[in-house]
């Protein structure tokens, strides 16, 4: 709240300790300052009684019963089949959620889009996501929401994909503004806090347009590696059904640490016209096809002319002939660039990442809600029936969600059953 700080040593003591302070308490851990900023203050809440509000809709998504497995089940009356592509878009070039999906608004899937549309979209249109570490600053890439989604409790994992100005001081060394789809240090933390935080209480849902890690300088000095890593560990590590989502581009280091080598928990599902591969076109242009590029560059009958002129010319060609060599080699090596590149996207395209096992499977958007929940349905199935070999009891598991959403209605304790 704004009246409170957390600090280790207050300014009174650091001061007659002789050690750095601020102005007030505040400024050493208030919320505006210190603890928003780096992540350590998940919420603001004006007063104390805001704090209760906030704490109590925390435990609509997470508190578990004494006796039970999982926070129980919200009451909803939306369609699990609900088309997710009528919602309105917040910005940009699109005015719907479909817009982001559509083969001839965003055909190669790179137009930045508001990831919280989707999100929004996606989960129960009766209940209200809780966003979870919102002033975390260099973090902004990463969006976390404790959601509903056909009134099962979820953790909602989204990544910002327009690309978003950096506040206060940019290093020389590190990228001038937070580029969609990327994660940063930060944003990597982010990503594995939430993780663990809902490990063994509730699934994960992630929302993926993902291309990759930041490898700058500066993101490499402030520990990218280690964060990167520390989201394969909560991987790794964690309880429970995770449903991976790619909707639009899927590339790099998430290859590795969204793999499902990591957990078999780990369902990997892409949407129809998405783009999966462990480098993208362009980079493979740029770096793994370099000859090739310049073989067609050089073939190309443009550069091929050229050169026959400036042969003809002798020792003294002319200067103006040389530089429309030089121009034209390289609008053409660019034009070359691009077709290598295009090319890669469509061998190295969705189809082939579902035939190689990197996705499980691919879905229309009409049926992107639909299969996440069922898609959660048979994760809590699956591990509830792990835990019962484990325990060596036998438990009746929720009521599925469609019925849930014909009835319009659920059991009064929330709609999971007790235990036979």
């Amino acid at each position: 709240t704004p009246q409170s700080a957390m600090v280790l040593t207050g300014k009174q003591a650091l001061d007659f300790s002789g050690g750095v302070s601020a102005e007030d308490n505040f400024g050493i851990g208030g919320f505006e300052r210190i603890m928003g900023p780096n992540g350590q203050g998940q919420y603001w809440a004006p007063n104390l009684a805001a704090a209760c509000e906030i704490l109590l809709r925390h435990y609509e998504h997470t508190y578990v019963v004494p006796g039970e497995r999982s926070p129980r089940r919200a009451r909803t009356t939306d369609p699990v089949d609900r088309d997710v592509r009528t919602a309105p878009h917040a910005g940009g070039d699109f005015t719907s959620v479909g817009d982001i999906f559509s083969p001839t608004a965003n055909p190669e899937r790179k137009k930045p889009f508001d990831v919280r549309s989707l999100m929004r979209a996606v989960v129960d249109a009766d209940s209200t996501p809780l966003e979870r570490w919102g002033r975390w600053r260099a973090a902004e890439m990463a969006v976390v929401w404790d959601a509903h989604l056909g009134g099962i409790p979820v953790c909602l994992l989204g990544m910002e994909s327009r690309t978003l100005a950096r506040r206060g001081f940019v290093p020389a060394d590190g990228p001038p503004a937070w580029s969609s789809g990327t994660l940063f240090p930060q944003s990597s933390r982010k990503v594995a806090r939430a993780l663990n935080a809902a490990s063994g209480n509730r699934p994960v849902v992630m929302l993926a347009n993902l291309s990759g890690f930041d490898g700058s300088p500066e993101s490499m000095r402030r520990w990218q590696l280690e964060y990167g890593a520390e989201i394969g560990r909560a991987v790794t590590n964690f309880r429970g059904p995770i449903v991976f989502v790619v909707v639009s581009r899927y590339h790099g280091g998430a290859f590795v640490v969204f793999s499902k080598r990591l957990n078999d928990e780990l369902e990997i599902a892409a949407v129809e016209g998405s783009y999966a591969s462990v480098i993208g076109g362009a980079p493979a242009a740029a770096v793994v096809f370099v000859r090739e590029v310049k073989a067609r560059t050089e073939r190309d009958p443009r550069v091929v002319a050229l050169r026959e002129q400036l042969a003809a010319a002798g020792d003294g060609p002319d200067a103006r002939l040389r530089a429309t060599f030089e121009e034209t080699h390289e609008a053409v090596r660019a034009e070359k660039l691009g077709e290598v590149a295009t090319e890669f996207d469509n061998v190295h395209n969705i189809q082939r990442a579902l035939a190689v096992g990197s996705v499980d499977r691919i879905i229309p958007a009409s049926e992107l809600r639909s299969y996440l929940v069922d898609a959660l349905e048979r994760g809590l199935a699956r591990t509830s029936a792990a835990a019962d070999r484990h325990t060596g009891r036998s438990t009746q598991l929720w009521t599925g969600s469609a019925e849930l959403s014909a009835t319009g209605s659920s059991r009064e304790t929330g709609g999971r059953a007790g235990a036979s």
